[in-house]
């Protein structure tokens, strides 16, 4: 497989991946201790059918005195192709007790995005047309890399929460990895699919659009880093929470066979 020209369609591809979660680092006086964990990313669909995404993430949470918490965070989403339509419904459970159930779903109208929540109670939001889904959010980091830019900022929409936040978000990309340099020490570096495809360093933050600090500044609430494949796989995470760093190995790597359009 060869680089794609700039210009050529944006592929994604259909994989199955999975991460293991350790602590990197905290800050301050955070009061973790130890963070193990596993996040299983399931993305499947085309240009022509949408895309869909099956995400899992559990973590066990150690204070280092004897108080270990688990969450579980189960989501399914299906984004239509034209980045127009956005359906959404997860659970979160902490030590095994179901705390926030979301279902809805979000369509891009000629002067707004509307979105119609049933979980976790019936209400029906309207925010800016320019509101981004996250699967288009990935399509336009990776032409970004592309083209060379370095910034981006748009509000993104992704149900997360209690489904009524829309994230300010700032994703800056770094200088392309070209294909055979830096070759990964993980499950990427093992897959011949993807040793001629080119990636870049990305880091996104996410911003409550409600939300500033005492001084007035924003702060995220938080950021995610990560390299992204010019097909939308994406290794070397550090999932920063403010006080608590999360790093995840990807260990799994599974490229399904790619469903043409008809």
């Amino acid at each position: 497989m060869a680089a794609p020209a700039q210009n050529a369609p944006i592929v994604l591809a259909a994989h199955r991946a999975i991460y293991d979660l350790t602590l990197a680092y905290t800050r301050g006086n955070s009061p973790v201790e130890a963070v193990r964990g596993r996040i299983l990313y399931d993305f499947d669909g085309n240009a022509c059918s949408g895309y869909s995404l099956d995400f899992r993430q559990v973590s066990e949470i150690d204070d280092g005195e004897g108080k270990v918490s688990t969450s579980d965070l189960r989501s399914t989403t299906w984004e239509g192709s034209d980045a127009k339509s956005f359906t959404f419904k997860s659970q979160n459970f902490l030590n095994e007790n179901l705390i926030d159930a979301v279902d809805g779903r979000a369509d891009h109208r000629a002067k707004v995005t509307a979105v119609d929540l049933r979980k976790p109670q019936r209400k029906k939001l309207r925010f800016d047309p320019k509101v981004v889904f996250p699967t288009e959010h990935m399509v336009r980091a990776i032409a970004a890399g592309r083209a060379g830019k370095t910034i981006l900022s748009f509000p993104v929409y992704d149900g997360s929460d209690t489904g009524d936040k829309v994230f300010n978000t700032l994703t800056v990309i770094g200088h392309e990895i070209a294909p055979g340099e830096r070759i990964p020490d993980d499950a990427a570096g093992k897959e011949p699919k993807l040793a001629n495809v080119p990636r870049w360093p990305v880091t996104i933050s996410y911003f409550a659009k409600d939300k500033t600090s005492d001084s007035g500044e924003q702060t995220p609430d938080y950021a995610l880093s990560f390299e992204l494949y010019d097909n939308g796989i994406s290794r070397a995470l550090m999932l920063d929470y403010n006080d608590f760093v999360v790093k995840g190995k990807l260990t799994s790597l599974e490229l399904k066979p790619v469903k043409p359009c008809p």
